[in-house]
C-alpha cells in the first residue's frame, strides 16, 4: 500500500498534476487511496527524502517549490551526469539505444517542423532518458533518476521550450550530440552535451518570473 501511494504521488508531482506549493492532506489522501494515515505519512516522508515534498512541523505538508538557486544547482548536477552519459555511450558502439535515439530525432524533427511543442517536450525527455540508459551504468542512472525527481523536470521543460527559437536549437543540439557519439568521440560528445544542458538552463531561467534570489518556482513550468 505504501509503495502504491509513493508511486502515484511521485507521478502526480513530477507530471505537474499537483501544483508546486500545493498542500497535501494526510486524511484526504488516506481516504482517496483507501488506506490508513500511517502508510500515507510514511509515503510523504519518503517523498520528502526525494525532495518532492516539504513537511513543516505543526504547519502541514506541501509540494516542493524549488528556488532559482536550487534549480541552478540541480541543473549543474544534471550537466555532469548527462555529460558523463554521453561519453560512456560513445564508447559502447552500435547498441540498441542508438537506434532508439535516431528514431527519437526523426520524430523530434517532425514535431519541431509542425510546431508541436507538447510532443517535442515529450521527445526531449525521451532523448535524455535514452542517453542515460545507453550509458549502461546503474549507479549513474540511479543518481539521475533521483535528480530528475527533485527537478520535477516535466514541469520545467515546457518553460525552457517556450523561449523563442529554443525548440529548433535544442533539436540541433541533440543531433550534434548523437553525431559525436556515433563518431565515438567521447570527449566532444560530453562537451557538447554539457553545453546543451547549460543552454536549457538559461532558457528555463529566462522563462521564470523575475524576483529575488530566493524566489521560488511556481506554475511557470506547468
Amino acid at each position: 500500500m505504501q509503495a502504491r501511494v509513493i508511486a502515484e504521488m511521485r507521478r502526480r508531482i513530477i507530471k505537474g498534476d499537483i501544483e508546486p506549493g500545493a498542500p497535501l492532506s494526510e486524511l484526504a489522501l488516506a481516504e482517496e487511496f483507501g488506506v490508513s494515515r500511517t502508510p500515507v505519512r510514511e509515503a510523504l516522508k519518503q517523498l520528502q527524502t526525494e525532495g518532492l515534498v516539504e513537511i513543516r512541523p505543526r504547519v502541514g505538508t506541501f509540494v516542493t517549490t524549488p528556488s532559482r538557486r536550487e534549480i541552478t544547482e540541480l541543473f549543474e548536477m544534471k550537466e555532469l551526469l548527462e555529460g558523463a552519459a554521453a561519453r560512456l555511450l560513445a564508447r559502447r558502439g552500435r547498441v540498441p539505444e542508438i537506434d532508439m535515439l535516431e528514431r527519437n530525432l526523426r520524430e523530434a524533427d517532425e514535431a519541431v517542423a509542425g510546431d508541436d511543442r507538447e510532443r517535442y517536450a515529450e521527445l526531449v525527455q525521451e532523448f535524455h532518458d535514452l542517453l542515460i540508459a545507453g550509458a549502461d551504468n546503474s549507479k549513474l542512472e540511479a543518481h539521475y533518476r533521483m535528480l530528475m525527481n527533485q527537478l520535477a523536470y516535466s514541469r520545467l521543460v515546457n518553460t525552457s521550450l517556450s523561449q523563442p527559437g529554443r525548440p529548433l536549437q535544442s533539436d540541433r543540439e541533440h543531433h550534434l550530440v548523437l553525431e559525436l557519439i556515433l563518431e565515438k568521440d567521447g570527449d566532444s560528445a560530453e562537451h557538447v552535451m554539457r553545453e546543451h544542458v547549460r543552454a536549457s538552463r538559461r532558457a528555463l531561467l529566462a522563462g521564470l518570473p523575475i524576483g529575488g534570489a530566493n524566489e521560488r518556482f511556481g506554475t511557470a513550468g506547468s
